[in-house]
């Protein structure tokens, strides 16, 4: 009696060591959002360049502000599975009419304070 009793404890700690173990593999997918902004592109757009041609070389803005006509919003973010670093890009486009006036890079992510 003693030994059946031992056998079955001995299962339970094996299945809970397994429990335990199995969970710490559960997987994480990847989390890509917005545009993905090659940096050959971004180097690429220049200051006098038509709506078009940004449209071409970065392809469709994540927000266009109908507020801000003259502004366009690339964003990017990337989280690799259970890695903490995280990838982010924003860039902004400016317009005077169909032309660009103003690009900046790298814009932090921060809301102004």
């Amino acid at each position: 009696m003693n030994h059946v009793f031992l056998n079955r404890i001995s299962q339970l700690i094996a299945l809970s060591l397994l429990a335990l173990g199995s969970s710490a593999c559960v997987y994480r997918i990847d989390i890509q959002q917005g545009n993905l902004l090659e940096e050959s592109a971004i180097e690429q757009a220049e200051v006098g360049m038509t709506k078009n041609q940004i449209l071409f070389l970065l392809g469709t803005p994540m927000v266009v502000d109908s507020f801000h006509a003259d502004r366009w919003d690339y964003t990017y973010y990337f989280k690799r599975g259970r890695s903490r670093n995280i990838e982010r890009r924003w860039l902004i486009v400016y317009f005077d009419g169909d032309l660009v006036s103003r690009i900046e890079k790298d814009v932090s992510l921060d809301p102004a304070s």
